[in-house]
């Protein structure tokens, strides 16, 4: 019986994060080269049809090497993302994304963040992070998970970002994304259900994808 809950939990939680994955193969399409920043051990590009070269970047050397066992990227680099500008030329790749890493820095640190992404990329930054300031204390020894700054749909709009809702509701989850009520079935449920509603009405929704296309 605990195998087939927990069968139904992973099930529930790959149904609601489904969506986030299509927009982003979606945006990411006609993408020759995508540089992920912050690219953890468990990129979401793992999860999407990759028909593109592409490069991670973190801080924490751990999911650097669990990334690598994973073989999501073609090429890796461990440093800190704020001297990005070191690291890869101006309008090298693609697309860049930064997808749950802009929070883990404070307000000034993230716009200065953004301009190095706007700068790497040729034709799409592509950001993803939770819709105001949310709890986030650091877990699996990794010291850079805690959140530090909080961002809104305006945040990205006033730099020519497109913004969309994701992952439902943002009163039903918290930290890391974890359904907050029981029973987390139904719950999970109405999460996933929402998806459909906060897409085109990112001020309900727990997270936001920011997607900025850029004018060469």
């Amino acid at each position: 019986m605990e195998n087939l809950l927990v069968s139904l939990r992973r099930w529930l939680v790959n149904i609601g994060d489904a969506p986030y994955y299509w927009v982003l193969e979606k945006e990411l399409r006609g993408s020759k080269s995508v540089l992920d920043v912050g690219c953890g051990s468990n990129s979401p590009l793992l999860k999407i049809r990759k028909n593109f070269y592409s490069e991670g970047v973190d801080v924490f050397g751990p999911s650097i090497k669990e990334s690598k066992k994973a073989k999501i990227h073609d090429k890796y680099k461990v440093g800190d993302i704020l001297n990005i500008s070191r690291f890869f030329k101006p309008k090298s790749f693609d697309s860049v994304i930064a997808l749950d890493v802009i929070e883990h820095f404070d307000k000034k640190e993230g716009l200065k963040l953004m301009d190095y992404l706007e700068n790497i990329a040729k034709k799409k930054v592509i950001i993803f992070t939770p819709f105001g300031f949310t709890q986030q204390h650091p877990s699996d020894g990794n010291p850079f998970q805690k959140h530090k700054s909080g961002w809104y749909i305006e945040d990205f709009k006033k730099r020519g970002y497109t913004v969309y809702g994701m992952r439902g509701f943002r009163f039903i989850r918290g930290e890391y994304a974890t359904i907050r009520y029981k029973p987390w079935f139904f719950w999970g449920t109405v999460s996933s259900m929402s998806q459909f509603l906060v897409y085109n009405y990112p001020k309900v929704a727990y997270q936001l994808l920011a997607v900025k296309n850029i004018n060469l």
